[in-house]
């Protein structure tokens, strides 16, 4: 895999993760646990990604 293809992987997972947030913060059933979770995925991908990017 390339570098270019993987950090499109990369931001492809972080916009799902994304998107899930925002549906988690929505749903009146969602738990802090979970969205604060998803939040920490969330970030170490966007650090991997900057570190890569700039690598």
């Amino acid at each position: 895999m390339s570098m270019s293809s993987h950090l499109e992987e990369l931001r492809r997972k972080h916009e799902v993760l994304s998107e899930k947030v925002e549906a988690a913060q929505r749903a009146p059933g969602s738990s802090d646990l979970e969205i604060s979770e998803l939040k920490k995925q969330k970030l170490k991908l966007k650090e991997e990604i900057e570190r890569l990017a700039t690598a």
